[in-house]
């Protein structure tokens, strides 16, 4: 037996207990005569004392001579701590050590194993089992597994059945790139690997399955950034016989459900809002509502004057910066910098200072007069003693940047409180999205989208103004999961087919077994997929995925543990049929 306990079990009633421990030396001090030894594992972190009175002079030297990270048994009594701590659980005793065995040494480690360590992301990164071992990321770990169990008990309870599908599959156009897997016994074919089970939820609700989930795999390749890993996991699930109104009451059931349990946070509100609003008010379809500074559309009062920036531009729009006038021309000119950064992209920025005389100042006032500029307040929202940003240009590129400033903003003010939960439903997307260096439509979400009733029509004389039977949930400014009501019958996903560019023959070879099984009774039906890492991360009150999985990759997709990807060799080429044709 390696342990009677784990180290962060002990407490005061276990004092005269014989006990037995095993763990890493997480620190020791050595003061001659007495030496104290922190032994820490999973659970947490118990002292162990030996001192020359009460310890022969054989384990005196093996204790000190421990070093960080050591993996260590020890027999002992639990005895009352004289210096009590109360920043841990087991801080009113400790273990007089009576044996002491070194089950491994270990190399001092390329970084502290502390929470707050002294080792970059890219080194903890290569030593990731290492940095498994500091609170932060086992926390965030156990953390996931708690999300996980409670998604599986309420799905469960719902009676959702969870069924696995295959991870090689066919090639499929779903809007990213396919990772593939060359086929050894099928020579000259390949597999990919699922961007999502897709198809085969709805093949399994052709099945008659019902109500489906999986927590299950998803591979991507695309460009990385902090949310957004090649492989990640989704909460996938799928219903038959049920409308949009039914899938929503379902997950937000589900979100509650989470918040509570996991969070012991109760949100009964779940408001919807149109895409074309959350565009109009917010400039992304994914808006953070924990606070205001709506988007004021300001054409009708600014182009009106001799300023031909906004006179020449799509769109002018501004917003309320919530005690903004306090900003020195130097914050402001800083703020105007950060928008005319490439990742943001904007020209420059217009202001006007709301004082608290119910004066304005701007940066424009040679061209607009008070009259105009209290116009410009009250359509953003602007109090006294706030400030108006206004961008103006192309329509979609002037909402994404005023988007980003938006939310750059609240970031500065502290109103994205990590702490308070504010989900969303965001519906009626756009089902198709026009390409505008081919000219071609594709589908927003994927072509098994659904359009909303009576609309399909539209798809021959105005398919952009065509509405998906579709809905994203949004948590905190993060979409969390995504979902529509899905085409089941052959005649429609073969219209949607040839909007989308296929002929039929690609149509056939693409999807053919799925027009297959609508032929065979396909019920009605849909469903929703969440992000569980993202998810986990947002309940977790954080906005990067990175640290709640347990081997992540970095920003150009590598595995730097393990130095993956890598070559293969020639044989294994060979056996492959492949012939590698690198571009120099």
């Amino acid at each position: 037996m390696y342990r009677s306990h784990n180290c962060g079990e002990l407490r005061a009633t276990h004092i005269n207990t014989e006990v037995t421990l095993s763990g890493w030396v997480q620190k020791s001090r050595d003061k001659g005569f007495i030496v104290w030894v922190d032994l820490r594992d999973r659970y947490g972190i118990t002292q162990l004392v030996f001192d020359e009175e009460r310890t022969s002079k054989n384990m005196m030297e093996q204790a000190q001579n421990l070093g960080r990270e050591f993996v260590i048994q020890v027999e002992g009594t639990v005895i009352e701590r004289a210096s009590k701590n109360p920043n841990i659980k087991t801080g009113e005793i400790e273990i007089l050590v009576s044996k002491l065995t070194v089950l491994n040494e270990a190399l001092l480690p390329p970084f502290t194993i502390e929470d707050k360590t002294d080792g970059g992301e890219d080194i903890r990164m290569k030593y990731r089992y290492l940095d498994i071992r500091r609170n932060p990321v086992k926390n965030s770990l156990i953390f996931r597994s708690k999300v996980s169990q409670e998604v599986r008990n309420y799905l469960s309870k719902q009676d959702f059945i969870e069924v696995e599908t295959p991870y090689l599959i066919k090639s499929t156009p779903e809007g990213a790139r396919d990772f593939v897997v060359p086929s050894r016994m099928n020579e000259g074919q390949f597999y990919a690997l699922p961007q999502s089970p897709q198809t085969f939820k709805q093949l399994l609700m052709v099945g008659g399955m019902d109500k489906y989930f999986q927590i299950v795999k998803c591979f991507r390749d695309e460009d990385l950034r902090a949310d957004r890993q090649p492989e990640f996991t989704q909460i996938d699930c799928e219903m038959a016989f049920v409308e949009q109104e039914d899938i929503l009451n379902i997950f937000e059931g589900l979100t509650r459900h989470l918040l509570k349990e996991v969070n012991g946070v109760e949100v009964d509100k779940f408001p919807r809002m149109l895409f074309d609003d959350a565009m109009r008010l917010y400039g992304n379809d994914k808006p953070d509502i924990r606070f205001g500074m709506e988007f004021g559309e300001l054409n009708e009062v600014t182009q009106h004057k001799d300023f031909a920036v906004f006179n020449n531009a799509e769109l002018v729009v501004g917003i309320a910066v919530p005690g903004g006038n306090s900003y020195t021309r130097k914050e402001i000119d800083k703020l105007i910098n950060w928008v005319k950064r490439p990742q943001v992209g904007a020209l420059g920025m217009i202001y006007s200072r709301c004082n608290d005389d119910g004066s304005f100042k701007s940066s424009v006032d040679k061209f607009y007069d008070q009259d105009d500029l209290a116009k410009w307040a009250k359509i953003t929202g602007a109090k006294p003693g706030d400030l108006v940003c206004v961008l103006s240009g192309d329509k979609n590129k002037v909402r994404a940047q005023l988007s980003a400033l938006r939310m750059e903003l609240a970031e500065r003010l502290g109103l994205r409180d990590p702490k308070v939960f504010a989900p969303l439903w965001v519906i009626d997307f756009p089902l198709l999205e026009l390409d505008e260096e081919t000219g071609h439509y594709h589908a927003m979400h994927h072509p098994f989208t659904s359009p909303k009733p009576g609309q399909l029509k539209l798809l021959d004389t105005n398919p952009g103004e065509v509405k998906a039977n579709a809905y994203d949930l949004v948590l905190n400014g993060n979409e969390i999961g995504g979902g529509s009501i899905r085409i089941h019958d052959k005649e429609t996903q073969a219209i949607m087919f040839k909007h989308l560019g296929f002929t039929e023959e690609e149509a056939k070879a693409q999807f053919g077994f799925l027009m297959d099984a609508f032929q065979y009774g396909a019920p009605p039906h849909g469903g929703l997929a969440f992000g569980l890492d993202r998810l986990v991360a947002i309940l977790g009150g954080q906005e990067t995925i990175r640290d709640f999985i347990a081997f992540p990759k970095n920003n150009s997709g590598r595995d730097v543990m393990i130095d993956a990807p890598a070559a293969i060799d020639e044989e294994q080429l060979n056996d492959l049929s492949l012939k590698l044709n690198l571009k120099s």
